[in-house]
């Protein structure tokens, strides 16, 4: 069933994603996202997937993600945009690599498009040298994304 998209319900969709990826719930973070979802990584180092698509696959790797790290979100900005089903946001979090016990505090851009409430397209800007440094290495930070 389609509805009538609003930046509350495409809100929503983003603020849901945010409590749900710090919180550790893999499982209701994938069911955020269309079946055919997508999460894009323009920055990826070599060896980390620049995309993930279906939420078998963005589940299996965002559930890692609490393994590695716990954080809290600060300053969420979300931007107007001109088309109610795309949020664009503006966000740091800060935290600690749960390994190594270094900080990983970090600063993202996210440009979220949103489908029937649900989120179709992520696109998450962040910086790996960042996360590269709290775990240890860019072969860390691969390691610590595709264990089980």
């Amino acid at each position: 069933m389609t509805h009538t998209p609003t930046r509350a319900v495409a809100r929503q969709a983003f603020l849901d994603h945010l409590d749900h990826l710090t919180s550790g719930r893999a499982d209701e973070w994938a069911a955020l996202f269309t079946e055919d979802g997508v999460l894009e990584f323009p920055y990826a180092p070599p060896g980390y997937p620049t995309r993930l698509q279906g939420r078998d696959e963005l589940r299996a790797h965002m559930a890692n993600f609490p393994k590695a790290f716990r954080i809290e979100m600060k300053d969420v900005r979300i931007h107007e945009t001109v088309d109610p089903t795309l949020v664009i946001a503006e966000l740091r979090c800060e935290g600690v690599a749960l390994e190594t016990g270094r900080p990983y505090d970090q600063t993202y851009i996210s440009v979220v498009e949103t489908r029937d409430g649900r989120i179709s397209r992520y696109v998450d800007y962040w910086n790996p040298l960042v996360a590269m440094e709290a775990l240890g290495s860019a072969d860390d930070m691969v390691t610590a994304f595709s264990r089980d």
